[in-house]
């Protein structure tokens, strides 16, 4: 498997250089073994019109079509994989992504570029088809779909009465509320023809079967045990039940005070419509499989930590809350683990995971661009000055943070004063939400691309020794 962070050798150059190795080679090898493409490789195989799944085994010659449908942030490995182990005996794919690769071929398998964070005219064009697809299937027919975090984005196609720029402006004004993911998705399920659930309810409306295979990112789901026995609990995202109601999406508009700034028609549509607005509450009918979920990467940076020989505590992989906090609060932990050795001694590895967030009231305010994993990391480095040899990675797992392009930021002990060696303000780029422009000079964002999972955050922070900084670095 090719390396997932392709800018290793550049953020290298400068700064606590040994402990960023060993946060890099934690990152790198958590993200290899995140990949959702290995992992459905790990459980399924299609022999003599035999599809074994797991435990589960579907006969394909009793089906007269088999249908891929696919979204996410690591949709492009979850349908590469799929598309692979069917070849020919896929009828046709659909497959809407973040960001087209180049390693991105498929035998019967169409890829469309949708938006993210925000919706795009791509996304809403494969939508479409989509829904032409189902509704022209039978009994007969068996529907595989992989779904990974940002679906509700990608996979974008409002209810009638509703326009796509609507759609959009929506999402655009949540994401800048301070809402949580889970909140904002109350809203977009209850205006979406596919989200919430509705892609299964069409599905099951025709009779046809559905498997699926999901990552989960939300805050709160328990890792994931045996990946090849069906997951009961499953909720959420297009094929699943949805566990938010129209009462919470109320709820939010009301709580985060933007009825005023939301879409007219959306805020009437939500308050006035009745249950047959309500998305489905169970699908006992379908099969899931769950790849992985949110505390699995903590799970896997701890355990692949100790293989180092480096002791390592996962805080929380339940880490909410305004980015920049969260990155003071992780210079406050390592200022306590080496000057007082609590809640464990140094050297060692301090992880967590969750879905911090970035507020954003006027847009006026924005002068460049960033996400909330480089927020979180700049935080880190404004308070972390003299902290010898402490070095923060906070990433979007997935490879994208916020609006650019990169997975998230790399800071350590001597970011903050390199930043003013070079004039640049970090003060001021968190306050203007221009963090990318800020650490990019500095070399300290990451670069991965696609990386096959979506997670939502993963943050690693190495505290050495006050002693250790000079030590030969653990690989």
């Amino acid at each position: 498997m090719e390396a997932k962070i392709k800018n290793k050798d550049s953020i290298l150059c400068d700064g606590d250089v040994d402990s960023k190795r060993i946060v890099l080679n934690i990152a790198e090898k958590t993200l290899q073994k995140l990949d959702a493409y290995e992992r459905i490789k790990s459980i399924t195989k299609y022999e003599n019109n035999i599809l074994t799944i797991g435990t589960e085994k579907w006969d394909l010659s009793k089906k007269n079509h088999v249908y891929l449908i696919g979204a996410g942030k690591a949709c492009n490995h979850m349908a590469r994989a799929i598309d692979e182990i069917l070849g020919d005996r896929l009828t046709k794919g659909i497959a809407i992504v973040k960001i087209k690769e180049p390693n991105d071929r498929f035998q019967n398998t169409e890829v469309y570029v949708g938006g993210h964070p925000l919706p795009n005219e791509e996304g809403y064009k494969a939508c479409k088809k989509i829904i032409k697809l189902i509704d022209e299937a039978t009994d007969k027919d068996l529907f595989i779909v992989v779904i990974s975090g940002g679906s509700s984005a990608l996979m974008s196609c409002p209810i009638d009465g509703i326009s796509l720029q609507d759609e959009i402006n929506t999402t655009d004004v949540m994401l800048k509320s301070g809402a949580n993911i889970y909140e904002i998705n109350s809203i977009r399920r209850h205006i979406s023809q596919l989200n919430g659930g509705m892609l299964a309810k069409r599905i099951r409306e025709k009779g046809a079967q559905l498997i699926g295979f999901g990552i989960s990112d939300a805050v709160g789901n328990p890792p994931t045990t045996d990946i090849g026995i069906p997951y009961a609990g499953y909720k959420g995202t297009p094929m699943g039940p949805d566990q938010t109601t129209l009462q919470m999406a109320r709820d939010v508009i009301k709580h985060y005070a933007v009825e005023d700034r939301l879409p007219k028609n959306v805020v009437d549509y939500l308050m006035n419509c009745g249950e047959e607005g309500e998305t489905p509450k169970a699908f006992p009918e379908n099969t899931y499989f769950l790849l992985n979920t949110l505390p699995d990467s903590c799970i896997y940076a701890k355990k692949i930590a100790e293989e180092m020989g480096i002791p390592a505590i996962i805080l929380s992989s339940f880490l909410e809350g305004e980015s920049k906090d969260a990155g003071k609060i992780f210079a406050s932990v390592a200022k306590e683990i080496q000057n007082y050795g609590n809640p464990v001694k140094a050297p060692c590895i301090v992880l967590s995971s969750g879905e911090t967030v970035t507020t954003i009231l006027d847009n006026k305010t924005v002068s460049g661009h960033g996400g909330p994993s480089q927020e979180l990391a700049t935080g880190f480095a404004i308070a972390a000055k003299g902290l010898s040899g402490c070095v923060m990675y906070s990433m979007d797992s997935e490879g994208t943070d916020g609006t650019t392009m990169v997975a998230g930021g790399i800071t350590d002990s001597v970011t903050g004063c390199l930043a003013e060696e070079k004039g640049i303000d970090l003060y001021k780029a968190l306050r203007q939400h221009s963090c990318f422009e800020a650490l990019e000079p500095l070399k300290a964002t990451v670069f991965t691309g696609n990386t096959g999972t979506n997670l939502c955050d993963l943050n690693i922070m190495y505290v050495p020794a006050k002693t250790d900084r000079k030590k030969e670095d653990r690989r």
